[in-house]
C-alpha cells in the first residue's frame, strides 16, 4: 500500500486518481507531520510499502513573512517522514522544486548542482532535502519539478483562463524561464520511483522551455482553438522588475533531466505544449 501525503494538492489528487485503491491519501486533518507521534498514530496498522510526499508549503511570497511555518512544513515534516521511513523500512519519495536554485547558472540545472535558493520558500525546500539526506543518506528519492499545473486546484493555467475572460488585456512576465509541468506526468514519475524503490535526486518536468509570457500565449491560443475562450486579448511582455513581489524568483530554472531519462523507464517525454493541449481539451469537454 502507498501512502500519499498532501490530500488537497494538485499532485496528490493526480496520484489518488491514478493509484485508486492502491493508496491511502492523507491530508493535514488525518496526519500531523510535525511530530513523530502524529505520523506513527496516523499510519498505525497500515501495511505501508512507500510514502509519496506531495505536501508542501508553496505560498512563495507569503513564505517571506511566514518563515517558521514554511520551515515546519518543508523541513521538519520531511525529516519526520524520513525518520519514519527509516524506522519502518519504508521507501520515501519526496517532491521538491526548481526554487532551490538561484537561476543564475544560465544552463539547465543538474541534480548535483549546488543549492542556492533566493527566498524563504526555496530555502525551506532545500533544508527539507538536506534533512532527508541526513536521515536516510542512501535511501529515498527526491524529484525536483517546476511550474506545476493540473485539472485540480488553482494554478497558472486556470488563473490565465479566468483573467482572459474577465479582462481586455494582460501583462505577463517574460524574463523568468522554466519548464511548465502538467501534474499527471509528474504523478507517473512518483509512482515509478515508489514501485521500483529508486533512490537519489532526479529532475522531472515536461520537455521544452518557456517564459511565463510564452506559457500565457500558448494557453490563449489553444483555449481559443477549442472554444474555451471566445475572444483574443493582447498580452504584453513585461520584466520582473515591473511586477515586484515579496520573494525573489530564479530567472532561469530549467532542470536537466538526463539522469531521469537514463533511470526511469515508464515515462515518455513530451513538449509542454502537448500536455497543455490535453488538459485544455479536458476542460473544454466539461459540461
Amino acid at each position: 500500500m502507498f501512502v500519499v501525503i498532501g490530500k488537497q494538492g494538485q499532485l496528490a489528487q493526480e496520484l489518488a486518481a491514478r493509484l485508486n485503491d492502491r493508496a491511502i491519501c492523507l491530508g493535514r486533518n488525518e496526519i500531523d507531520l510535525t511530530s513523530m507521534r502524529g505520523i506513527e498514530e496516523a499510519l498505525a496498522g497500515c501495511s505501508v510499502d512507500a510514502i509519496i510526499n506531495a505536501s508542501a508549503y508553496t505560498a512563495v511570497d507569503r513564505a517571506e513573512s511566514e518563515a517558521d511555518l514554511a520551515y515546519l512544513i518543508n523541513q521538519t515534516a520531511v525529516g519526520n517522514l524520513a525518520r519514519y521511513a527509516k524506522a519502518h523500512s519504508v521507501h520515501l519519495v519526496h517532491v521538491s522544486t526548481d526554487y532551490v536554485f538561484s537561476g543564475q547558472k544560465g544552463s539547465p540545472y543538474l541534480p548535483t548542482d549546488e543549492l542556492a535558493p533566493l527566498g524563504v520558500y526555496g530555502a525551506s525546500k532545500a533544508a527539507g532535502e538536506k534533512e532527508l539526506h541526513a536521515v536516510i543518506p542512501e535511501g529515498g528519492c527526491i524529484l525536483r519539478t517546476s511550474w506545476v499545473y493540473s485539472r485540480f486546484g488553482n494554478n497558472f493555467v486556470k488563473t490565465m483562463l479566468r483573467l482572459m475572460q474577465e479582462r481586455d488585456a494582460l501583462s505577463v512576465v517574460d524574463d523568468q524561464i522554466g519548464s511548465p509541468t502538467e501534474a499527471s506526468g509528474l504523478a507517473r514519475a512518483c509512482i515509478e520511483a515508489a514501485e521500483r524503490k529508486l533512490s537519489g535526486v532526479y529532475h522531472y518536468t515536461d520537455e521544452g522551455v518557456a517564459s511565463w509570457y510564452d506559457f500565457a500565449n500558448a494557453i490563449q491560443d489553444i483555449a481559443l482553438e477549442y472554444r474555451i475562450l471566445h475572444k483574443r486579448i493582447p498580452i504584453t511582455p513585461i520584466p520582473s522588475a515591473a511586477f515586484p513581489t515579496p520573494a525573489k524568483r530564479p530567472n532561469y530554472s530549467v532542470l536537466d533531466k538526463q539522469s531521469l531519462r537514463a533511470t526511469f523507464t515508464g515515462l515518455c517525454g513530451r513538449h509542454w505544449r502537448e500536455p497543455l493541449r490535453d488538459l485544455l481539451i479536458t476542460l473544454a469537454d466539461k459540461p
